[in-house]
């Protein structure tokens, strides 16, 4: 019975070669203006957005708003941050209660630490690398709880914020309809009624959560019940959470404006919108339901100095005090706990942020005027042309943050040390461009997290040999178009005039504001456009001899016997800096798969997987990692990806193996029954295989048109005469007569072995393949190796919780009920037998559908093209 063969998900080769020429076009087309037109469109929607925006606030004067901000009482801003504080604290509630849920016993100071992190970062940003659920994946992985443990933390996590809205905003409506009446066209008696029934449905789910442990769901099975008291002990804690947040946005309006119940109504719902609308933080769709809904209960200057100053306490304060945290975990890093160090490992994810943010701030910061007595002090004591190049340095300094921000995510140290220059150039400059004093202490404050940080920052590389997604290019393209938004919204009473662009006066603000923003879009402008139609690298060859030569000569010095499919010489390969290690892939469509971890010294891995991943990103595909190990899913989430189950990978433990006790009987019976029919094994040296490849190549033919099929490849061996030479052979004859084999992966360092093609007669006898795994179990336990690696049993393992990730829950449906399109369970019985220790295999990918195509693309990989995944 062959196990890799079949048992794997089919793999690369041929382009399909008759696809009509519209069709190529239409490929071609796309490949090379798919991003161009997507911030086409992109910039497009934000204009109408802005549009629709300039009408709700046309009448905002940008002097009072500005009075407005700096007329709240330090003592209602003091307020929010107190109603901040217990917000974040009964956040830390979600995750305990999640853990709590999901079995797991995690220390009290791992869980705020975790939980406040988190928070800071989604709340802030919620999309892509900088989510939640990716640091609870890297910080509860550090304490020693296991993945699929923390897919159900993550599961809870979104189910209980969902149902906390659901409670939240109903027993705001109910209390408060009245309020809702001039927002949604309808009595307050029937709203008071949808909430009753929202609120009625929630308690009968309580009541079958008291009753019941499961409840069926017809033919689509059945779904455990928490607990009662966890649900009621989860909902007070969303409502604690819920209410203090909506109360550090009601404590920076105007008193008496709206009561606090009718402004919850408001909030639920804002809050709901800016969550469906995936936009970072909700920003603009939170701004624009609370200015529609308030907008005639207080001036608009007046919600709108709210709204900023609610983004700074609530999303700002947070983000900074939790970098600050992670920059304590660095200074004691040497003497940390593991979960110390792994949060360490955080900071260039918060400072990225930080440092995008304060991009932003210096470019709103260039296109506002001073205020008229800093004016008045840098017209006695500043040159008014170093006031200009202040000015104009400070916006381009903005701009270069923006983009600077994106080498910081990624470790550069080139971007670390363009980070701390710029922040500290910016806050110099931030004293005679205008006597900004929070500006300045904000940046220096930002160089000093930066500079303390710095050992985070190890991967050696050029900023100019960066290539930007279309998404960051987008994010910047917004930054911009907002600045521009701005400078007209501040002065809105100023005539434009041609002689304005040559105004080089102390109060000529309005003029330097128009210089700074024209330099700051031409700049951006510029940088787009090189990235955007710049050609990028050769598309990746197959591996010389030499370069073969090379991997050959790390697979001897390390461990691992699946690295061996190398030798394939079908992957194309990316060395390391030092020569030291290297990553085999391969790339169908848009995506770059990498079969398996980086082999090699594990030092050189998590740079590998940044080069990697910027490399696809170069040629506009996606960076994926196929069979990933458990220990390389740090890594990864450090490089922003995320990992999904594929199966687990079987190894027997060969110290340990025997035939002997009754587990083992069958095992016993079938190698005896396989010596009665008179099979031995034979263990064919690399360099005896050229005298047995024509028998070889006989029981091969034959077993392909047995079985219907053709030679795969990437992540399965092909009967390819080169290959085979470089690697031993196990051979199995029936009275000298050849009739099936396998060819063996294996290192010099003689800790793992394992096989690849396996291959056998039709005639052969059938304990044949029982008889070759048992002999080589044997044969290699004399030898002193230490384990025998049986492969991956794809979807083995997948979690059944209804928790789960519902990747992993329709793995399992199609484990449980898939064998009609592939025998799951007959693999997984076929190792099983061996006793083995099961350990689990990861596609690590970016999130969305990026997993699904990338399953597809790699099994067209295997299978030389589409029509190899058809017709086998």
């Amino acid at each position: 019975m062959p196990i890799k063969e079949k048992h794997a998900l089919p793999e690369r080769g041929l382009e399909i070669t008759d696809t009509p020429p519209v069709l190529q076009w239409i490929k071609r087309f796309w490949s090379r203006w798919r991003t161009p037109l997507l911030t086409l469109a992109v910039m497009v929607v934000a204009v109408l957005v802005l549009g629709g925006l300039r009408h709700v606030i046309e009448t905002v004067d940008y002097q009072t708003l500005v009075e407005a901000i700096r007329s709240t009482p330090s003592s209602r801003i003091a307020l929010a941050v107190l109603a901040t504080a217990i917000s974040y604290l009964a956040l830390t509630g979600y995750d305990a209660s999640a853990l709590r849920y999901a079995g797991v016993s995690v220390r009290r100071s791992t869980v705020v630490t975790t939980a406040f992190i988190a928070y800071a970062i989604s709340n802030s940003v919620g999309l892509g690398v900088m989510t939640g659920g990716a640091v609870r994946m890297r910080l509860y992985t550090a304490a020693g709880v296991e993945p699929t443990q923390i897919f159900k933390v993550i599961g809870f996590n979104a189910g209980a914020f969902g149902l906390g809205v659901l409670v939240f905003g109903a027993g705001g409506m109910l209390w408060g309809a009245p309020y809702m009446v001039d927002l949604i066209p309808l009595p307050a008696g029937a709203l008071r009624a949808m909430a009753a029934v929202v609120l009625l449905a929630i308690a009968g789910f309580l009541g079958l959560c008291l009753t019941r442990s499961r409840i069926q769901l017809g033919k689509w099975g059945s779904f455990s019940l928490p607990p009662a008291g966890l649900v009621l002990g989860q909902l007070a804690i969303s409502v604690v959470d819920l209410g203090a947040c909506a109360a550090t946005l009601w404590f920076l309006m105007p008193p008496g404006a709206i009561s606090f119940p009718g402004f919850m109504v408001y909030f639920a719902l804002a809050i709901s919108l800016g969550v469906v609308s995936h936009v970072p933080g909700g920003l603009g769709v939170f701004e624009a339901v609370i200015l529609l809904a308030c907008g005639d209960r207080a001036p608009t200057e007046t919600l709108l100095g709210a709204l900023i100053l609610y983004r700074g306490v609530y999303y700002l304060l947070p983000l900074v005090l939790a970098t600050v945290l992670l920059t304590a975990y660095e200074l004691r890093r040497a003497k940390a706990a593991p979960v110390g160090q792994a949060a360490a490992r955080l900071s260039p994810v918060l400072l990225a942020i930080l440092t995008f943010v304060a991009g932003v701030l210096l470019l709103l910061s260039g296109v506002t005027p001073t205020t008229d007595e800093a004016a008045d002090l840098l017209a006695l004591h500043v040159p008014l042309a170093i006031v200009e190049a202040a000015h104009l340095i400070g916006s381009v300094a903005g701009l270069a943050m923006l983009f600077v921000a994106r080498g910081l995510l990624h470790r550069l140290d080139a971007a670390w040390w363009a980070a701390l220059i710029l922040a500290i150039l910016a806050a110099v400059l931030a004293l005679p461009k205008g006597i900004a004093w929070s500006e300045a202490l904000g940046l220096s404050t930002l160089a000093a997290l930066l500079w303390v940080s710095h050992g985070e920052f190890t991967r050696r590389s050029s900023l100019f040999a960066q290539t930007f997604e279309s998404d960051w290019l987008i994010a910047v393209g917004c930054v911009v178009g907002a600045a521009l938004w701005v400078l007209f919204l501040a002065y809105d009473d100023v005539d434009y005039a041609h002689k304005l662009w040559w105004q080089f006066t102390f109060d000529g603000h309005v003029s330097r504001s128009l210089r700074a923003v024209t330099v700051v879009a031409f700049s951006a402008l510029g940088m787009a456009l090189w990235q955007l139609f710049h050609a990028p690298p050769h598309e990746p060859d197959e591996p010389t001899d030499p370069a073969l030569e090379r991997a050959s000569s790390i697979l001897k010095r390390q461990d691992s016997a699946e690295a061996c499919l190398v030798l394939m010489g079908d992957k194309s390969l990316l060395f390391s800096e030092t020569g030291t290690a290297f990553i085999m892939y391969g790339h169908n469509g848009r995506s770059w798969i990498a079969l398996r971890d980086p082999v090699g010294d594990t030092a050189e891995a998590p740079d590998l997987i940044w080069r990697f991943i910027e490399m696809a990103s170069a040629h506009g595909g996606r960076a994926v990692f196929y069979q990933s190990s458990p220990r390389a899913v740090p890594w990864y989430l450090d490089a922003g990806l995320r990992v999904f189950k594929l199966g687990e990978e079987a190894h027997v433990p060969l110290t340990s193996f025997s035939l002997k006790g009754p587990r083992r009987a069958s095992l016993r019976q079938a190698l005896n029954r396989a010596e009665r029919d008179g099979l031995s094994l034979e263990i064919i040296s690399a360099t005896e295989v050229d005298g047995v490849l024509g028998e070889l190549q006989a029981i091969s033919d034959a077993w392909l048109n047995l079985h219907h099929t053709r030679e795969k490849g990437f992540s399965l061996g092909a009967f390819d005469p080169a290959y085979l030479r470089r690697l031993p052979v196990a051979l199995v004859r029936q009275e000298n007569r050849p009739v099936a084999f396998a060819n063996l992966l294996v290192t010099e360092m003689g800790e793992e072995v394992s096989v690849d093609l396996m291959r056998h007669l039709p005639d052969a006898p059938s304990g044949t393949m029982d008889f070759l795994f048992i002999r080589m179990m044997l044969h290699f336990q004399e030898q002193g190796v230490a384990r025998f690696n049986l492969g991956m049993a794809p979807l083995a393992g997948m979690a059944g919780h209804d928790l789960a990730p519902t990747w992993q829950q329709l793995g399992r449906l199609l484990f449980e009920h898939g064998e009609r399109f592939y025998n799951f369970k007959g693999l997984r019985s076929f190792k099983g037998k061996f006793d083995p220790i099961w350990e689990p295999r990861y596609l690590a990918a970016p999130g969305g559908l990026a997993p699904l195509i990338a399953l597809a693309d790699i099994a067209a990989l295997i299978s030389g093209g589409l029509r190899g995944v058809i017709a086998k």
